[in-house]
């Protein structure tokens, strides 16, 4: 027995080396294996945002902003050092110039996804918003618009579509009440540049004007990039309508301005966000308007406001770049900021779950004021501001909801 018991031990002393062995080797593709692991949760997620919005041509000082103001966001968070799924997130920008124009705005939709982006903050315009918007959807990627307010763009029953502005039925409904209700204006001339932005911010326009005991007692329509000449002007004063509402940008209205100070129509002149910089009096109607005789409007004032949040980002953004916003700038930054957030809340950069985080959204508190999202991916609670101009500068008048 004892012998026998001897033996055994023996010949298991001989097997244990073996065991060893092999228990080695599996220990070590284990190490191995935990390493790579661990080395590759240690590799930072990059995570790529797109930004689209013309950078050449007359509109170029609008969608420039735009995008420094995105470059600045992607530089805070990577200095914030993020984690998304627990892994460290390192953002890039990938920019695009769209030139405001709906078939540029769909190579550069295609460009920005080819890139392999997470999301896109964008187009600067309506009309390449909703060019662009289809695009983005069939790749399920989130579209956030920091300036287009075209109802349209989220009337389009795409569940990519989202905006950081108030659309154009609340700017008309604003300046609606503002002509009628507080400078007595009853008979409206209604006039829009035949783009998507102008003729739905007219057809908003008028039905607030009617809405609030005002008449518009006439609809025309422009070519995209054409202002009024002499005749038309000379019809328009032949109406004598109190106020001339203008859906369209700047540097038509200022010719349109300066052709109703040569006729001698003393209208007020009414507009959207499109006309409301601070170039139209100075620069494209210098000389040609009186004060107070304009009224436009803008999503929430940016400069100037006394918004410790909004004062935050204007210094940063003078910091950085050595000048004062002065359009969209905070806007394209909360959205970056924005999608930024619903990633980390969804743990993943995939284009699918950032669009249900974004969609999720109650509260985020940016710098132009809290974001929340109805079904359409409009905001449910935006803030814009009326301004005039008086000695040729831009003045607010006041902000509203």
């Amino acid at each position: 027995m004892v012998l026998h018991d001897a033996a055994a031990i023996v010949v298991a002393m001989g097997r244990v080396p073996h065991a060893i062995a092999r228990w080695s080797k599996v220990l070590q593709i284990v190490a191995a294996l935990m390493a790579a692991a661990g080395a590759a949760h240690a590799q930072p997620l990059v995570v790529k945002i797109g930004h689209a919005a013309p950078t050449r041509g007359w509109l170029a000082r609008v969608g420039i902003e735009n995008e420094s103001a995105a470059r600045l966001a992607v530089e805070t968070l990577n200095a914030r050092g993020l984690r998304i799924g627990g892994q460290p997130a390192v953002f890039e920008l990938v920019s695009a110039d769209d030139s405001g124009d709906a078939e540029q705005a769909r190579a550069a939709a295609r460009t920005l996804l080819a890139a392999g982006v997470s999301a896109v903050v964008g187009h600067m315009t309506s009309g390449a918003s909703i060019a662009a918007a289809p695009l983005y959807a069939d790749a399920g990627v989130a579209q956030v618009t920091p300036s287009a307010t075209a109802p349209a763009y989220t009337r389009m029953g795409l569940k990519t579509t989202y905006r950081v502005v108030a659309d154009d039925t609340q700017i008309a409904r604003a300046l609606a009440r503002h002509a009628v209700d507080e400078l007595k204006l009853r008979r409206i001339l209604a006039v829009d540049d035949g783009s998507s932005y102008g003729r739905g911010l007219t057809a908003a326009y008028m039905e607030a004007v009617r809405a609030v005991g005002g008449a518009v007692i006439d609809l025309q329509h422009l070519g995209e990039g054409a202002a009024a000449d002499a005749a038309r002007v000379a019809e328009w004063k032949s109406i004598a309508p109190d106020a001339v509402f203008y859906a369209g940008f700047d540097r038509e209205a200022g010719a349109m301005l300066k052709q109703m100070r040569a006729a001698g129509l003393d209208a007020a002149f009414i507009g959207g966000d499109g006309i409301c910089t601070p170039d139209l009096v100075s620069y494209w109607a210098a000389g040609a308007a009186r004060d107070g005789q304009v009224v436009c409007a803008l999503p929430r004032a940016v400069p100037g406001s006394a918004d410790a949040r909004i004062a935050e980002f204007v210094a940063a953004y003078e910091r950085r770049y050595r000048r004062e916003p002065e359009f969209y700038g905070a806007y394209a930054h909360d959205a970056v900021m924005l999608l930024a957030d619903a990633m980390v809340r969804a743990g993943s950069a995939v284009p699918a779950q950032v669009v249900a985080a974004l969609a999720a959204t109650t509260g985020y508190e940016g710098a132009t004021g809290t974001l929340a999202f109805d079904e359409r991916g409009d905001l449910r609670q935006p803030a814009l501001t009326l301004y005039t101009y008086v000695g040729e500068q831009r003045r607010l008048l006041r902000t509203v909801r």
